[in-house]
């Protein structure tokens, strides 16, 4: 399996991407709290990224709500699960570690449910930023809180920015 990476430029500054054999397996914000090791990332390699390229830069301009790109985290079976339900949650929308853990039968799971989202390797793409406390409460992030506000703002519907100006 040949891995590459690149680094994009976007908004909340450089983006690392990885790719094996033509799928996503990672992207990492500088300072990720859980980047691997740059010896793992494979060569430095522009091409075979253009398509993550584009669909970022749609998203952090606001016209791409969804991506298209194929992906292949590496985890365990129950990461692989949250993931996938992470990737379920709808642009503009959030859900609890609770609510994620009752979705997959046992509610007793939130925090296994929040250790598998907190080491979601594909950041923005599989949306681990959608999840919140029970409370509503914005929760670590591995890409800092501040991360987490910008990419929840972004994609803030806007009557619901409307409504917090009255």
């Amino acid at each position: 399996m040949a891995t590459t990476h690149t680094v994009l430029d976007s908004p909340l500054g450089a983006l690392t991407v990885v790719a094996a054999d033509g799928a996503l397996t990672g992207l990492y914000f500088e300072g990720h709290l859980r980047m691997p090791p740059a010896d793992t990332l494979g060569e430095r390699d522009e091409r075979g990224f253009e398509d993550a390229r584009v669909q970022l830069a749609e998203y952090f301009a606001g016209r791409r709500t969804r991506f298209d790109l194929p992906l292949a985290p590496r985890g365990n079976a129950f990461q692989q699960r949250v993931w996938e339900l992470l990737r379920g949650i709808p642009y503009g929308e959030t859900r609890s570690y609770g609510a994620l853990a009752r979705e997959l039968g046992d509610p007793g799971l939130a925090q296994a449910v929040g250790a598998a989202n907190g080491r979601n390797p594909v950041s923005i793409v599989v949306p681990c930023h959608r999840v919140v406390g029970a409370d509503g409460s914005l929760t670590g992030y591995a890409g800092g809180l501040d991360r987490k506000r910008f990419l929840l703002a972004l994609e803030e519907p806007a009557h619901a920015r409307a409504a917090r100006l009255f």
